[in-house]
């Protein structure tokens, strides 16, 4: 089951894994990230981090400040540098002798290899889906595009990032296939950042956001070969949407 959150206007909790992290009052400055107050330290300091590369707060080839972003969180050192080589992990990430952590730069070739990778996964699996899913399992993902569809309306478009990402994992939970549903997590983990700017401008938000409807009517009617072709699309364009920003 996939346990998602929607936030309110400001984020005054995240929810993690093994527990709540309470964040103090809004900054002076609404684009300034919250500064964490406390437990489940490690998984917050990645939430946020993971949030400020998504968002852009920290772009493509930066190199992550200890100092200054510890302080912006009002964490130390020590798990900040844990969180740091999580997001190595995770290939957002690079660790540069004597530069320290630099936020990840994917070239235009290295997005379209791991687009073609997710297509190939994500059609498979959806076809998948419509053949064993339970009904319930189907409503779980039928309830998270409704919330990714308010959040749309609302214009809270890192939230509509999150639920989109859910949704997509999800399809691929319902395949029932460990293997495949953890070659899927690694790439679209790398993959977060560029998806996410595939929805800038209110033309690209719309259209992926009516992609996504046909793609829960498909999933909800249990029509594999129209799942699998509206996924192999939807990938297409999500490519179609990104490349022009990226570098050779």
């Amino acid at each position: 089951m996939i346990d998602l959150w929607v936030r309110p206007a400001y984020p005054w909790r995240i929810s993690s894994k093994d527990a709540v992290v309470v964040l103090s009052p809004p900054p002076a400055n609404p684009d300034a990230p919250a500064r964490i107050e406390r437990h489940s330290l490690h998984d917050a300091i990645v939430s946020r981090l993971r949030d400020m590369i998504i968002e852009g707060h920290l772009p493509p080839g930066t190199r992550i400040n200890e100092g200054q972003i510890g302080a912006q969180l009002g964490v130390s050192r020590t798990p900040l540098r844990e969180a740091i080589k999580y997001l190595a992990s995770e290939g957002l990430v690079d660790l540069v002798p004597s530069r320290g952590a630099v936020v990840k730069t994917f070239g235009a070739k290295e997005v379209l290899d791991m687009i073609e990778v997710i297509r190939t996964l994500e059609q498979f699996a959806g076809a998948r889906a419509c053949q064993i899913a339970t009904n319930q399992d189907i409503g779980a993902i039928r309830d998270l595009h409704d919330q990714m569809i308010a959040c749309y309306e609302a214009g809270d478009r890192l939230q509509y990032y999150k639920l989109n990402q859910a949704i997509h994992s999800g399809i691929v939970a319902l395949a029932d296939n460990a293997a495949l549903s953890d070659v899927h997590s690694m790439v679209q983990t790398r993959l977060k950042r560029i998806r996410f700017i595939g929805h800038e401008g209110p033309e690209k938000w719309a259209n992926a956001v009516a992609e996504h409807q046909e793609m829960i009517a498909a999933l909800e009617s249990r029509d594999a070969d129209r799942l699998s072709a509206i996924l192999g699309q939807h990938l297409t364009l999500a490519w179609e949407r990104v490349k022009d920003g990226l570098s050779p």
